[in-house]
C-alpha cells in the first residue's frame, strides 16, 4: 500500500530518504552483507588504491549482484539481460519477486530501484534506494541513483550532497565530480 500512495510524491520521497543519505556515513552495513566487500571499499576510497579502480568497482558490483541461492542468482542475471534489452516490465517483475523472497539483498532493491528510475516512478524508486541503503549504506550506484531523481526534480542541493557522499565512498566514479562542479556554478556554495 505504501509504494501506491506515494507513487506521485516524488518531492515528499526526497524530504523523507535525504536525511538517510545524510547519516550513511555513521551507518553499518546489515550483517548480511558478505564481509569481503569492507577491505574493498577501503581500497577503493583511496586516491591511489592498490589495483585498478575500476577492476575493485568492477569486483564490488559482481559481489552485489551475486547471491548464495544459485535461482536466486540466475534471475538477477535475468533481471540485467531484460534490462539491456529494453524489458523493463519482465524485468521489474523479476525484481518484485526478489525483493519479496530476499528482502535483505541490497541490489535486488537497488536494481528495482534503477527501473523505477527509467520509468520515471521516482517517490518507488526512493523507496526502493532507501531500502537498499538501509541494507547496504555504501552503494555509491543507489547514491548517485538518489542524486540523479532530485536533479530530475529540481533538488540540486540535495543532489549535490548525494553525489558527495557517493565520491567520499567512491572517489573513481566518472564524470560525478563533474556534476558536483556544475550544480556549484549554477547553485553558488552549498551550506
Amino acid at each position: 500500500m505504501a509504494r501506491k500512495a506515494a507513487k506521485g510524491d516524488a518531492g515528499a520521497a526526497i524530504d523523507a530518504v535525504f536525511p538517510l543519505i545524510m547519516e550513511l556515513r555513521a551507518r553499518r552495513p546489515a550483517t548480511s552483507q558478505p564481509k569481503r566487500l569492507d577491505g574493498l571499499f577501503l581500497d577503493l576510497a583511496k586516491n591511489k588504491p592498490s589495483r585498478d579502480p575500476d577492476e575493485i568497482e568492477e569486483l564490488i558490483w559482481a559481489i552485489w549482484i551475486g547471491h548464495d541461492n544459485s535461482r536466486a542468482a540466475a534471475d538477477m542475471a535475468a533481471v540485467g539481460e531484460a534490462m539491456s534489452v529494453g524489458a523493463h516490465d519482465l524485468a521489474h517483475a523479476v525484481c518484485d519477486r526478489l525483493v519479496a523472497e530476499y528482502p535483505d539483498w541490497a541490489e535486488a532493491w537497488n536494481k528495482r530501484a534503477t527501473l523505477g528510475f527509467i520509468a520515471k516512478r521516482d517517490a518507488e524508486s526512493l523507496q526502493d534506494i532507501a531500502n537498499a541503503l538501509r541494507l547496504e549504506p555504501r552503494h555509491f550506484g543507489a547514491i548517485a541513483g538518489f542524486g540523479q531523481i532530485c536533479l530530475r526534480q529540481s533538488r540540486p542541493r540535495e543532489a549535490s550532497a548525494a553525489f558527495q557522499m557517493a565520491l567520499a565512498i567512491n572517489p573513481h566514479l566518472v564524470g560525478v565530480a563533474d556534476i558536483v562542479r556544475e550544480i556549484a556554478l549554477f547553485e553558488g556554495p552549498m551550506h
